[in-house]
């Protein structure tokens, strides 16, 4: 989509998993006052931790590929 140079596609990279990182979190973890989940929030940082391990494997570690 984007043509990044070779030299800062590990620093997108990386920023992009500390953002996805910090919205999975606060989906994940956030409560209403009453104290029940909001399923959107999780839904969300369900989707956002699935592409933090998707970026993590395959671009970071090179574990995976497709």
């Amino acid at each position: 989509m984007f043509d990044i140079p070779k030299e800062y596609e590990n620093l997108v990279n990386i920023i992009f998993l500390i953002v996805t990182a910090a919205i999975a979190y606060h989906g994940l973890t956030f409560r209403r006052p009453d104290g029940e989940s909001d399923w959107v929030r999780l839904l969300f940082g369900c989707i956002a931790g699935v592409y933090f391990f998707l970026v993590l494997f395959k671009d970071i570690l090179k574990v995976i590929s497709f």
